[in-house]
């Protein structure tokens, strides 16, 4: 149970490592001053070699390498650790993303957003200390096909979020966005194994590829569409509580006797903690190194800092 504690945190670390080397790339990245990326916003314009120039990046690459790592990692820790501890370990990424942001790239944190970084490191410290192991609890064929149905209901609500209007479309594609990421969660969890014959018989790792589709297209439209902070946000609240409540009733996840309360409560600190972070959920091309996190508006270039 140690090793995936260990896992879980690593997989918190590589992802948000990658979120700021992501960042320090799409600013090397870009060619065009101030002035020209104002104007290219105002126009609603995308430079259509940042892509390009991000795949000649040496940063941008490793990042995603450290991504892969840490998808690796997150697998192993959902082997051994309760849902609902690996997915909030996981929101904590906000945090190593928000500190690394301050010593790199410059953006100041106000005392708020420290505070936070410090409710995410004390929750997930109490989580590691308060979550049992994970439930034996074996589930039917039935339960993983219900996955890929929740997959393709999850496509489906996506679509019809894209549809409302621009007050709740932001919030309501993260959020789906967010379930999505929690039904990968759940099919990682319920794998029997990783041999290729065991993988490629069992329709939870359909689910799983499926899920992590839909879910980026859907948190790369919402990202379009408004404001990082309440996609982010919502990405989080929603790929946290089902997939724990899921864990609960369904899959024998458990605390520690006598620490449910403790789990309760660092659980809540440590996703709360999280959205508090969440404008550090993706990374835009800002003017100068050192001006500071802007959010997200239609037009502007920007990299996914999330899964």
């Amino acid at each position: 149970m140690l090793a995936s504690l260990v896992a879980a945190i690593v997989a918190a670390l590589c992802y948000g490592i990658a979120a700021v080397m992501q960042a320090v790339a799409v600013r090397a990245a870009s060619r065009r001053s101030a002035d020209h990326s104002q104007v290219s916003a105002a126009l609603g314009r995308v430079d259509p070699g940042l892509v390009v120039r991000l795949l000649r990046q040496w940063r941008f690459l490793a990042s995603l390498g450290l991504d892969l790592a840490g998808f690796l990692a997150q697998l192993v820790a959902l082997r051994r650790l309760p849902l609902f501890a690996v997915q909030a370990i996981i929101a904590g990424n906000l945090a190593v993303t928000a500190v690394l942001a301050a010593w790199l790239i410059h953006v100041e944190l106000a005392w708020r957003e420290w505070l936070a970084v410090a409710g995410v490191v004390v929750g997930v410290g109490l989580l590691g200390v308060s979550a049992g192991a994970q439930g034996a609890t074996g589930v039917s064929g039935q339960f993983k096909f219900a996955l890929i149905v929740a997959v393709a209901g999850i496509a489906v609500a996506g679509v019809a979020a894209s549809r409302l209007g621009r007050a709740v479309r932001t919030p309501a594609l993260g959020a789906v966005a967010g379930l999505g990421y929690g039904v990968l969660a759940v099919a990682a969890r319920v794998l029997p194994g990783f041999s290729l014959t065991e993988l490629v018989r069992d329709p939870a790792t359909y689910a799983l590829a499926a899920a992590g589709i839909v879910s980026f297209m859907l948190y790369a439209t919402a990202l379009e569409s408004g404001s990082v902070t309440v996609a982010t946000a919502a990405v989080v609240l929603a790929e946290t509580a089902p997939p724990a409540l899921i864990g609960i009733l369904f899959l024998g996840d458990h605390t520690r006797p006598g620490l449910a309360m403790v789990a309760v409560a660092a659980f809540i600190l440590a996703v709360a903690s999280a959205v508090a972070l969440a404008r550090f959920g993706a990374a835009s091309e800002g003017n100068q190194a050192g001006t500071g996190a802007r959010e997200h508006t239609q037009g502007e270039p920007s990299v996914s800092w999330t899964r």
